[in-house]
Formats: C-alpha cells, structure tokens, sequence
C-alpha cells in the first residue's frame, strides 16, 4: 500500500535574517552603570561589597 502525501512540516516559525556582518540595531537599556556618576557608582560597589562580606560572615558563622 503506497501512501502518497507531503512531508513538508511547516509550522508557521518565522525567522528573521540579516546580514551577518550587520549588528542587531541597539536597544536602550534601562540602566546603565556608565551614566552613573562616580559618586553613585562608589555607593553601588560599596553596597555589593557589604552584600557580598553579609554572605561570607554568615557562612563563617
């Protein structure tokens, strides 16, 4: 018995291309640590320094 029927399996993915040589366009971020001032960013490495020290003492607890 012969079964004659396609095999394209088609789902509706699409698939964006560009040229492999050109970036994706640039997204804005919410946030950036390069338009902090250094003051700010002196606070926020001070901050994550404590966080992280708050983590060492309570393992050597």
């Amino acid at each position: 018995m012969v079964h004659a029927h396609s095999h394209d399996h088609h789902h509706g993915h699409t698939h964006h291309s560009h040229d492999p040589a050109a970036p994706h366009p640039a997204q804005g971020a919410p946030w950036s640590i390069l338009r902090m001032t250094v003051v700010a960013r002196l606070g926020a490495a001070v901050a994550v320094s404590v966080g992280l020290w708050g983590i060492v003492w309570l393992a050597m607890r």
